[in-house]
């Protein structure tokens, strides 16, 4: 049975904090700093994501970015469900793409939120997750448009959402709308037919 959630009470905010803080840490930005001593926010789009971590052509890099990215928001998610509740889980997912993108220590300025919105679906709701997996290949692997492949599954996501729970529906159209804000430019580019397509070549800019 699902309970009642005071958003302004104590515990609220501190478990929509610790998903922030969980989410916030810039995985893209470490792991290519580490390893090839680039700063990802200087190469192609700027974005600190897996998929702009593909344009260095380290594919290892972006799969790592990758899962990472999205582990960071559903062991956010899986925690606070084991402590707490499972609504209090979704509650730091929301907060987890929160963090990824607009982290502190970034000065606010993250990623789009693509694979921790995602996993943070998949984590409560499995069957949305799977609808978000299968429309991002199918939308990517005919168009090469990671972005429109991200645009089109948050959408199809949000739609299955108003077959569950309030709250639950809340919190995929809630990532899914941040995640459309977040692609105000590539929605811009894809609409001028400028936007770049997915490739793994080092000069796609």
């Amino acid at each position: 049975m699902s309970i009642m959630i005071d958003i302004a009470s104590p515990l609220t905010l501190f478990i929509l904090s610790f998903g922030y803080l969980c989410g916030s840490i810039p995985f893209g930005l470490v792991l290519t700093k580490l390893f090839t001593g680039t700063d990802i926010r200087t190469i192609g789009s700027g974005n600190i994501g897996a998929t702009n971590v593909l344009r260095t052509g380290n594919r290892l890099l972006a799969f790592a970015t990758l899962l990472l990215d999205a582990g960071k928001g559903a062991a956010a998610i899986y925690l606070m469900m084991a402590l707490v509740s499972h609504e209090f889980g979704g509650l730091a997912g929301a907060g987890a793409v929160l963090g990824h993108c607009f982290p502190v220590w970034l000065r606010f300025a993250g990623g789009k939120g693509v694979a921790t919105s995602m996993a943070v679906i998949a984590a409560i709701s499995w069957h949305a997750g799977i609808l978000m997996a299968l429309s991002w290949l199918l939308v990517a692997g005919i168009s090469r448009y990671s972005s429109l492949a991200a645009l089109l599954s948050f959408l199809i996501a949000g739609l299955f959402a108003m077959t569950l729970s309030p709250l639950t529906a809340s919190i995929v159209i809630f990532v899914g709308v941040l995640s459309w804000g977040r692609h105000y430019e590539n929605i811009r580019r894809l609409l001028a037919g400028t936007e770049s397509k997915i490739s793994l070549s080092r000069s796609q800019s």
